[in-house]
């Protein structure tokens, strides 16, 4: 049974992130304001490649991290023979090392290295048929192994379901752009993460709501006006990415559809 579970999660992951239309115009209209030619980007929690896939259709370089087996076996198929795309096939944490990730076989973009997450999640009704049915035990590597192994990215995705802030706790260099989950019965897990992207730099903020590739507040706010920003998001129960972008240094005009 597990064999078809992960089939069906696979393509169901596939078919969602893949599978829209129009959702790729919209998500290389909005990443154009991040990411350019030449650029490059770590997409962390890469799954299916569908922002892999929007970058290098910008002309920009990936740096594709993805832990779940059947995931690199994927990305591989996709995008094995592209020169501008590495594939790295582990987790990002905090230290260097080897851990368990608990692997939902139906809805794998649930799975998730963090039981505190996990624990959290599943306490809200919406997750009440989720299972987490297996473990496997994966490689993790830091956010400064990667920098120093392929360079100070442009832009850095973090999408790992409750290790975000793990993945921060491994960066010291600032970065031009992130951006990280939010997931409102994970909510203080966001405001972690925000403190840790406050000590990088001088940084300004904005969310974008579920996968609607639209930014909720018409101007760039600070930490305080996020945070006001996700309380009022929050009793919506619907996840969502904030984007944080460095002050000091202009980010890549938004590009019109291509």
């Amino acid at each position: 049974m597990d064999v078809f579970a992960r089939a069906w999660g696979l393509t169901r992951s596939i078919a969602m992130y893949h599978g829209v239309p129009g959702r790729q115009r919209r998500m290389r209209r909005f990443y154009g304001q991040f990411l350019g030619p030449g650029d490059l980007g770590f997409d962390i929690g890469a799954h299916v490649g569908n922002r892999v896939r929007t970058w290098r259709a910008l002309g920009a370089r990936v740096i594709a991290v993805e832990p779940q087996p059947d995931f690199v076996r994927l990305l591989r198929l996709l995008f094995g023979r592209s020169r501008d795309v590495v594939l790295v096939p582990s987790a990002v944490g905090a230290a260097p090392g080897r851990t368990a990730m608990a692997l939902s076989s139906a809805t794998p973009t649930v799975s998730s290295m963090s039981p505190e997450w996990i624990s959290s999640v599943t306490r809200d009704h919406r997750f009440a048929g989720i299972r987490w049915n297996r473990t496997v035990a994966v490689d993790v590597v830091t956010l400064d192994q990667l920098v120093a192994a392929y360079g100070v990215p442009a832009f850095v995705k973090i999408d790992v379901e409750g290790f975000e802030p793990e993945v921060l706790r491994g960066l010291s260099h600032p970065v031009r752009a992130l951006s990280f989950e939010y997931l409102p019965p994970a909510h203080d897990a966001a405001l972690t993460c925000l403190d840790l992207v406050e000590k990088l730099g001088d940084y300004e903020y904005n969310y974008s709501p579920v996968e609607t590739m639209r930014l909720a507040s018409a101007g760039w706010l600070d930490a305080a006006g996020l945070t006001a920003l996700l309380q009022r998001f929050r009793p919506l129960g619907r996840s969502g990415d904030v984007y944080a972008r460095r002050r000091s240094q202009p980010v890549t005009p938004r590009r019109e559809d291509m």
